[in-house]
Order: structure tokens, then sequence, then C-alpha cells
């Protein structure tokens, strides 16, 4: 029969081998600091570049696979306070809801970024 020590090691092996482990960790941390943040300083409101700044950091975190990194920020905006309207148009995104902060749920559409930015796009391997 197998002992508890054995048992917590397979354990997290197996949900280290997932990746499970490590967004259980990052979703934590996120709490941990969502915790020891004060309520009562209050947040600027999300502006027009603020919005698009939290885009380009998630699509950094999430091209470099830093999948971790990049759940604890989501977890950060999810956690904004509602400051109005983002002034994005509802079509700016591939969106089914946003935070409350006005940050969409999911990324802002690729084409939409490079319009926004004035950028262009290698067309063989689809860089900005």
């Amino acid at each position: 029969m197998a002992t508890v020590a054995e048992l917590k090691a397979v354990l997290k092996d197996t949900l280290e081998k997932k990746g499970v482990l490590g967004h259980l960790k990052a979703r934590i941390r996120a709490e941990v600091f969502n915790a020891l943040d004060d309520d009562r300083e209050p947040r600027p409101s999300l502006s027009h570049e603020n919005l698009l700044i939290n885009e380009l950091i998630r699509e950094y975190l999430e091209f470099n696979k830093y999948k971790y990194t990049a759940s604890v920020l989501i977890a950060a905006l999810c956690n904004l306070r509602l400051p109005g309207s983002s002034g994005f148009p509802a079509s700016a995104s591939k969106v089914a809801g946003t935070t409350e902060s006005g940050q969409p749920v999911v990324p802002l559409d690729r084409q939409f970024l490079i319009h926004e930015l004035n950028a262009f796009e290698e067309s063989k391997d689809n860089t900005i």
C-alpha cells in the first residue's frame, strides 16, 4: 500500500505535468496580492492608452509562453474598479464580456491592435 508521502508525490507530479500546479500557484499569488491591495486608494480609470498597453503586455506574456504570469495579470485586471466606458466599440474585441474595469476578458483582436497602433504585420511570421 502506498504511503501518504508517495501519494502526495504522485499527485504533485501529475498536476505539474498537466500544468495545473503552476496555474494554481499563480492564482494563489494573485489572490494574496488582492488581499494585500489597499481598497482605500483609488485606481485611475482605464484610458484607451492603458487598455492597449495592457493588451500588449498580455500578448507579450502569452507569445513568450509566460502562462502563469499572464494569469496573474489577467486576475489583477479583473479586479480593477469600474472607471466608466472604455470607449472602444464592442466590435473591437472577440469578447463575451469585459472586466469591471472595461478590460476585455478575451484578448483584443490582433488586427484591431495593429490598426490602433498604426503598426504593420510581417506576413511570413505574424510579428508586428
